[in-house]
Formats: structure tokens, sequence, C-alpha cells
């Protein structure tokens, strides 16, 4: 069998060893008695012209180390631990504990050679996604479908109030149930807080939580958690005691307010909260974070808050969601730069953002100037976005089990 065959399971089983070790790159290769060149290599995709085939004696070392070999088609228990019985929606990242959400990304990690688009799968064919989004998008709205897709299925779209029947005065609950008799899974995104829970409520097919208006975006938090463990895995960092920096409105960031709730899962971390006045993160997320034992603190510049950390997570300002409030106040020096990040960032820094990042001229948004700097990962991020919701749509479906047995090599380049 071609080299090329066994990438995939040969990066699950690394990066699955290194998840459920709780090892960096570096003191994984350590324990392995191998160099983190070596190692490196064999991480790589197999398009990679520096992609290496890892030794059978390596696979057999791991083995004796108590990770389970990558590839069993036993069926998981993930969707009984995920949902409620006849429930099957993820609608808030509330239901996370920490070995949970890591499991989920190990699903994620074997979804990978998927997205890269050198594997093919089918398990999710004659299935259909209701793409429901009643306010602008694009990443996302592409991103799952585009996911639904990559597994076999096809998917049904509709965008904004205005070419829906609730421009007609449909009610929440009559749009659900008679949209769950065409599809079978639902994506919504609307702009009020709650409304994803009330099409959840009326139907009994799966249900998943697209964005709420300044409520949650769990599949954004779990994609930026994906993202954030792969960063910091590659500069030979660890999640917990980590120092991550939220920047921006953080009153009306449903990204941020999903992502503090399960950073928060890990151990001893430092959150520096900086926002203007009157966009401050909500205090129930600040109290949440400290009654688990991390530091935070909260402040109104950069100058003041951001000082050297592992993540800096900056965030667009939510004109969309703001009566006024906070517009007039918003400093220009929010503007996460080139010199902002040299003044108050590390070498290390992994700078994220959710997107859309505002590129107007003058915008107080991540700035185009570091677009080179490879310490930007936003569109690494944005790449997490299709294994991560894979791997949530074959949960909720039941299929995560039988995708390793149900790949076959793509046929285009």
């Amino acid at each position: 069998m071609p080299a090329q065959r066994t990438v995939p399971a040969q990066q699950t089983l690394l990066r699955g060893a290194m998840q459920r070790l709780d090892l960096t790159r570096n003191a994984f290769a350590e324990r392995l008695g191998v160099t983190r060149r070596a190692l490196d290599t064999w991480l790589l995709p197999a398009s990679s012209r520096e992609h290496r085939s890892m030794p059978d004696v390596v696979a057999k070392m791991i083995g004796t180390l108590g990770v389970p070999a990558a590839g069993a088609a036993a069926p998981s228990n993930l969707r009984a631990r995920l949902t409620r019985p006849g429930k099957p929606h993820l609608l808030s990242v509330d239901v996370f504990d920490r070995d949970l959400a890591e499991e989920v990304l190990r699903v994620a990690e074997t979804m990978e050679p998927i997205a890269r688009r050198e594997k093919v799968t089918r398990v999710l064919e004659g299935a259909v996604l209701g793409n429901l989004f009643f306010e602008p998008s694009t990443r996302t709205r592409v991103s799952f479908g585009a996911a639904f897709c990559r597994l076999g299925g096809a998917v049904c779209d509709t965008t904004g109030f205005t070419f829906s029947s609730m421009a007609k005065g449909e009610s929440i609950h009559d749009t659900s149930r008679v949209i769950s008799g065409y599809v079978d899974a639902i994506v919504v995104r609307h702009p009020e807080k709650g409304s994803v829970a009330e099409f959840a409520a009326a139907t009994h097919i799966p249900v998943i939580n697209g964005g709420d208006g300044p409520g949650e975006h769990p599949t954004q938090a779990l994609l930026d958690l994906y993202t954030i463990h792969r960063e910091l895995s590659r500069i030979d960092r660890k999640l917990d005691g980590a120092h991550v920096a939220m920047v921006g409105d953080l009153k009306h960031g449903r990204t941020v307010h999903s992502l503090i709730k399960l950073l928060s899962l890990y151990k001893g971390l430092k959150f520096s909260l900086v926002a203007p006045g009157s966009l401050e993160m909500p205090p129930a997320l600040v109290a949440l974070a400290r009654e688990r034992g991390h530091r935070v603190v909260e402040a109104d510049t950069l100058a003041k808050g951001v000082r050297n950390p592992d993540i800096l997570y900056a965030t667009r300002i939510q004109k969309e969601r703001m009566g006024g409030e906070g517009l007039e106040s918003y400093p220009a020096n929010f503007r996460i730069d080139r010199a902002a990040v040299k003044a108050h960032c590390a070498k290390h820094t992994v700078l994220m953002h959710p997107l859309p990042r505002d590129s107007t001229p003058g915008a107080n948004d991540l700035a185009d100037d570091l677009d080179r700097d490879p310490r930007l990962a936003i569109f690494r991020q944005t790449d997490s976005g299709i294994p991560v919701r894979m791997a949530i749509f074959a949960i909720l479906l039941g299929v995560d089990h039988l995708v390793s047995g149900n790949l076959r090599d793509a046929t285009w380049k």
C-alpha cells in the first residue's frame, strides 16, 4: 500500500496521542525518542514535499503508551453525551466539559484529510441540510454547507428574512416544524438571542446554533479551540497556564462569549479582557472564569491590558447590534496593526480573529498590514471550520464512527 494512504491515520494517531498524554510536540518527541524535526515531518500533509511516513516501530511504541489505534469502527457515545434524548441539538457550549470538548476535536482531526480534499466519504449520502441564515453571513454559512457536502450530504440554503416566510408573519415554531419535514438537520443563524433554541424546541432533528444575536456561537468557539491547540502545539506550548488576551467589542461579540466558557475549562489561564468603556465582557462571564480559578484582568486600553500574551483574539465592533451606545466612544487606538503588535505582543503570540474583519481605511480592527506576519492565524482558523463542523454533523447524525472505514482517495487534484 502506498505510504500516502496511511497519512490520515498516521496524523490522527500522533495528534490523538499528544492530546491524550497532554504533551507538547517537544515533550512527545522526547517520549518517543525521536527528534522534533522527525515528528514534524510525520505530521505534515501528504501534499508537502517534506512529509515522511512514520516507521512501524514508532506506531507500536505509541500503542505501548496506552493510546488506542486510530480507525476503530466501534459506535461512539458522543451523541448521547452531547445531547438530550430526543433533542440532538448543539445550542451552547455549556454542554461541554474538557474531556467532551477534546473528544469532539479528536473527531475533527479524523476529518482533516477530507477537509484537505485528499479523501472522500459518503457517510451522509441522501441526507439534506437546511441552512437557515436570517443574518448576513459568508464564512459560517458556506463552511457549514461545505462540511455537510464533504460528508456526502446535500444543502438547501435560505438567507435573510426577505426571502423567508417569516416576512409574511410566520412564527419560528411553524418555520421549524415545516423545514423539519424537508431536511435531516438544520443550522440556524438569527439576530435575536434565544431564537435558535425556539427553533430547536419545535423539532426532533438536529439543530445547530450558527449564532443567535449577541448570545453564543458554539461551533466558532470549538474551531477556535481547535486552532488554539494546534497553534500552541506548533510553538511547543500548552493551553493550561496560557495567557489569552481578548480585545475589542466583548459585550456584543458572541464568539468571545462562547470561547471564554470553553477556555475556562482548562487550568490556570490568565485572561486579559480589553474593551472600551460600555463594551466590556458581560459580568456573568467574567465571574464564571474567576470561579473556575483563572486570573482575569480587565482594561480599557491595549497599553494597560495586552502584554506579551500567548493568544491575542481580536474582535470587530458589532455596529449592527448597537442602538447607538459605544459608537462615539470607540477609540481609534484600538486598531491591531503592525505597530500595536510590535509594542504589545511577543514573538510567539498567535494572532486570531473570528472574521469578518473591517478592512475599510482607518477601521479599528485587525489591520491588513499583518497579513504576511507568520503569527497571523486567521486563515488557518477559518480552515479549521470545515473539519470541526464535519465532526459536529457526524456526531449529531450518529455516523462519526463510520467515517474512517468509509474513505477513498479523491479523484481530482
